[in-house]
């Protein structure tokens, strides 16, 4: 996928102000990149493509899910999490426990007028108390799925949908996973890497 056909996948599923809210966030993710590692240099030539698409066709496969809030595990830059609030009006909430990168989130929620629909708890997802369960759960690259569910199972129920980007290594944590959780599980393929694969789980609950 090319940066013009991830602006235009974009633009034609969240329209042109949520383009433009986007292009706001990549300018300022740009200069906070001056100040800490963020993302990688490189990857800016691909911001839409590998960030962006990457974060945002996640929305589509969370259709389904009952309201109430999403819940993303360890943002970092922003992704999933924040492209998701720029995006959709649903309640996010980002958990992340590097103080620097919760104080950049903090400070791009003010800046793209979206506190009333995003915030960010500064510690780790296990020591997170949520007011009600979530409606979704996301978590980018955070950690294997059986220690993901294992530390964030007490923030979810049963109508919960777990949205979990896994690259190459879908297929295997799922089935290393099942050794000690059960649930129903799908690998949606990436479409911004068809190699890689989205993890969408829902009843997860242990053996």
């Amino acid at each position: 996928m090319t940066e013009n056909e991830a602006r235009d996948w974009i633009l034609n599923r969240f329209g042109v102000p949520r383009g433009t809210l986007l292009e706001r966030f990549g300018a300022i993710l740009r200069e906070e990149s001056t100040r800490q590692n963020l993302i990688s240099a490189a990857s800016f030539e691909t911001l839409w493509a590998r960030h962006f698409v990457d974060s945002a066709q996640l929305i589509p496969l969370a259709a389904e899910a009952e309201a109430g809030v999403w819940l993303d595990i360890g943002t970092g830059a922003g992704m999933p999490g924040l492209i998701v609030a720029l995006l959709v009006d649903r309640p996010v909430v980002m958990v992340e426990p590097r103080i620097r990168r919760v104080e950049f989130l903090r400070d791009a929620i003010q800046a793209l007028g979206i506190a009333d629909r995003a915030n960010v708890a500064h510690c780790k997802v296990e020591a997170y108390v949520p007011e009600r369960k979530a409606a979704i759960v996301s978590a980018r690259a955070v950690a294997a799925l059986p220690d993901l569910f294992r530390t964030a199972a007490h923030c979810t129920d049963s109508s919960t949908i777990w949205l979990l980007p896994k690259g190459r290594s879908a297929q295997s944590e799922v089935e290393a996973a099942r050794a000690k959780w059960q649930g129903a599980f799908h690998v949606e393929p990436s479409i911004t890497q068809p190699e890689s694969g989205i993890v969408v789980a829902r009843k997860v609950r242990p053996r």
